[in-house]
């Protein structure tokens, strides 16, 4: 019993290996992103590449309800996972895309592989030392928030930037949007008529 409330002190009071649980989530939804993400552009089939894809917003929207914005999680999965990526397997689907047919490997393949193993590379590089960087002295890293990270990404605080801050922008795109409608119905009367 009291072996066990140890182990519950270590590893969710003050967090195991000096991470708190909120940051091993972090850390593991940030994970499963960047894998996500790698599928997205390393599948063949752009089908599968697409549910990726959705998987990848997916997590995102976890990262943000880690971050507790909890509006930005939500429009993530309504927006992008879902009526985006509609539209994107919608597109695939008229397009009737299928395997590409098999090239013999050139020059150009060769260069383009070196460029991107070598990108990869620096990544991971920046990233790993970004992580060190980043380590305070007791070796843990830094989990701390800034103090308005309750207001950052609630509806609320969104809506007030939105529409005292970024009001024009804001209204310039609803312009735009509806010119686009406009448009877009124009030239579908115009067809009907011809």
């Amino acid at each position: 019993m009291l072996l066990d409330r140890i182990r519950f002190i270590v590893i969710v009071e003050t967090g195991l290996l000096g991470l708190t649980y909120h940051a091993w989530l972090f850390y593991l939804l940030a994970a499963l992103a960047i894998g996500a993400g790698v599928g997205t552009i390393t599948r063949k089939n752009p089908v599968t590449s697409a549910f990726f894809l959705i998987l990848h917003f997916i997590f995102l929207a976890g990262l943000y309800a880690s971050l507790h914005a909890h509006l930005l999680a939500v429009m993530q999965v309504l927006v992008y996972a879902g009526a985006i990526m509609v539209l994107v397997l919608f597109v695939i689907m008229l397009l009737n895309l299928g395997k590409e047919p098999e090239s013999q490997q050139s020059e150009q393949v060769v260069i383009r592989k070196i460029a991107g193993y070598s990108f990869s590379a620096v990544m991971l590089v920046m990233v790993g030392l970004a992580a060190l960087l980043s380590m305070d002295k007791g070796n843990t890293m830094m989990t701390t928030m800034a103090d308005n990270v309750d207001t950052l990404g609630t509806a609320e605080s969104i809506g007030a930037e939105m529409f005292t801050t970024y009001l024009f922008p804001f209204e310039a795109v609803s312009l735009l949007l509806l010119a686009a409608v406009a448009g877009s119905i124009l030239l579908a009367k115009k067809r009907l008529m011809n």
